[in-house]
């Protein structure tokens, strides 16, 4: 039924594109750092419009090739935005929220093209917590088969090999392993950062430690709203989503060894939070 609704809902968007909002602004990831949490918290905001049906609409990742009227089909109507723009005096801003896009290499360059101005936010945390919960997300999915964490890891470099290569060469191509089995690369903030900012532009990053999300929420939600030049209109209420039971703790060992690998790369990471890592000592 709700298959069903949103291919309703969509041909009635396609019928009607003209009329409909492109997105000011993108929650881009990463994935497994809170971003469901964020985008229901700012889809309370009275000026914030969220896609149609679903956060995220998967468009410069898995559905370039759809074009783009069907990506601002997903969008609100701009009377409606109108409607509030009158009503408050400031004109709202219309969103999505999907975490892949910080990953995907071709995602940037097509964010650039497709959407000039678009403000952009990333979520980080901790990179060995993220990757072990990217495990449990996936296995309870059925799109990873290797039970134990410390098998996909090793797995994951022969897994990877040349897909990143693939994803570039050809538009249309997806990658199951790219996006399902990146436990360690998705970790890699800054590197992927790095691919965003010649071609958006630092200004229109922000980057949010998901600790302080979760331990100050108040505070990171001002500070998105400050980012988004709107105003404060009402106390969302704060939750956290998508939080999964951990089949076991991590050994010591392996979580002290894949500290040591995302160490230069949180070091990496410094500047867009202007301070030191939550994770870090």
């Amino acid at each position: 039924m709700k298959r069903s609704a949103h291919a309703l809902s969509h041909t009635a968007g396609r019928l009607t594109v003209t009329g409909r909002l492109l997105p000011s602004f993108l929650i881009t990831g990463a994935q497994r750092c809170g971003t469901t949490s964020l985008y229901r918290a700012l889809a309370q905001h009275p000026l914030i419009l969220k896609p149609v049906l679903r956060k995220g609409v998967h468009y410069f990742d898995m559905a370039y090739g759809k074009g783009s009227s069907w990506y601002r089909a997903h969008f609100p109507l701009k009377v409606t935005a109108h409607r509030l723009e009158r009503r408050f005096g400031i004109r709202p801003l219309s969103f999505e929220s999907s975490p892949y896009y910080l990953f995907h290499p071709m995602v940037p360059s097509r964010i650039a093209t497709d959407l000039p101005g678009v403000k952009l936010i990333a979520l980080v945390r901790d990179p060995v917590e993220r990757a072990y919960s990217a495990h449990a997300h996936e296995v309870a999915r059925g799109f990873e088969t290797e039970a134990s964490f410390e098998r996909a890891l090793a797995l994951e470099p022969y897994r990877l090999d040349g897909e990143e290569e693939r994803l570039r060469a050809d538009p249309a191509a997806r990658s199951r392993a790219h996006r399902h089995h990146a436990y360690v690369a998705r970790g890699q903030y800054a590197e992927q950062l790095a691919r965003l900012e010649p071609l958006v532009g630092r200004d229109r990053i922000l980057v949010l430690d998901s600790g302080s999300l979760f331990t100050a929420p108040e505070r990171a939600y001002d500070r998105v709203l400050e980012f988004l030049g709107l105003p404060r209109l009402g106390d969302p209420v704060f939750e956290r989503h998508n939080a999964r039971p951990r089949p076991c703790d991590m050994p010591a060992a392996l979580r002290r060894r894949l500290s040591e690998h995302f160490a230069p790369w949180d070091a990496r990471l410094e500047p867009w939070l202007d301070e030191r890592p939550s994770w870090r000592p």
